[in-house]
């Protein structure tokens, strides 16, 4: 078995495996990056060391989440500090990994970061893989 943080992203409950979590922080103020991809909202200060700030939703293919969305999981990929935006937090609790059904259908972008289900009272959640959401490190094309 292994540790999840269980959050909400886009209104669907997911799983995140807690070696991809180096913590849990609100964000502050956000400062756009002109010309970054559509899913980068842009750069922030946190305890001192700048992060890049991923519009979770717009990485999905969906609509960019609300401009005042401020709670992150900090990931670590190649060396560098993501805030990945989450609606909200929900658990952390251990679950044991299954993979994903042949039969189950993901949508957008949720069938690249999907990368297999828990069960949390008899109900599947997705598990998802963060570092499929930060460009250049096998991001989504939005």
């Amino acid at each position: 078995m292994a540790l999840f943080l269980i959050a909400q992203i886009a209104g669907r409950t997911v799983a995140i495996e807690s070696g991809q979590v180096e913590s849990v922080v609100d964000i502050g103020v956000i400062v756009p990056v002109p010309r970054s991809e559509r899913h980068v909202r842009g750069l922030a200060a946190l305890r001192s060391r700048v992060v890049t700030v991923i519009d979770t939703r717009a990485a999905l293919g969906l609509e960019p989440g609300p401009q005042d969305a401020m709670r992150a999981v900090i990931t670590i990929v190649d060396g560098h500090h993501y805030a990945v935006l989450v609606d909200a937090l929900d658990d952390v609790a251990p679950f044991e990994l299954m993979p994903l059904s042949t039969g189950l259908v993901l949508d957008k972008g949720w069938r690249l970061i999907g990368r297999g289900l828990v069960e949390r009272d008899g109900e599947p959640i997705l598990a998802i893989a963060l570092d499929s959401l930060i460009p250049g490190a096998g991001a989504i094309a939005a």
